[in-house]
């Protein structure tokens, strides 16, 4: 039986371990992957993710801008947007401050664009 040797995965505890977390990801990333690798690629990236959200944490994002980025990153065009919010004028008074969110765009906006709830309540 041969015996395959693991690299050593450790907890990322310094800003160095993280570093060389993020370099081990990225030629991971730019390889051909056996099974193995695979798997140290998910592990690295879960290490890689708790401790940024530990020590890099994000903002809360505005409504509005998150609403923005989805449409964007979705490719959404103004009238689907429109569809969603209830009319033209009513996306033009959200985006312009004239008025809020209601309970229902909020949902629809969530199960449409799936943008978390808690986002689309915060204040803006």
């Amino acid at each position: 039986m041969d015996v395959i040797l693991l690299p050593m995965i450790k907890p990322i505890r310094t800003e160095k371990d993280y570093e060389r977390a993020l370099s081990s990801i990225y030629t991971l990333m730019h390889k051909e992957r056996t099974t193995l690798e695979s798997d140290e690629l998910e592990i690295l990236s879960l290490l890689v993710k708790e401790y940024e959200k530990q020590h890099y944490p994000l903002p809360p994002l505005n409504p509005l801008e998150a609403i923005k980025f989805r449409i964007d990153q979705m490719g959404i065009s103004p009238a689907e947007l429109n569809a969603i919010l209830g009319s033209r004028s009513r996306r033009s008074d959200i985006f312009s401050g004239r008025r809020k969110l209601s309970i229902r765009m909020i949902r629809l906006l969530h199960q449409k664009l799936n943008i978390p709830a808690e986002t689309l309540i915060s204040e803006y």
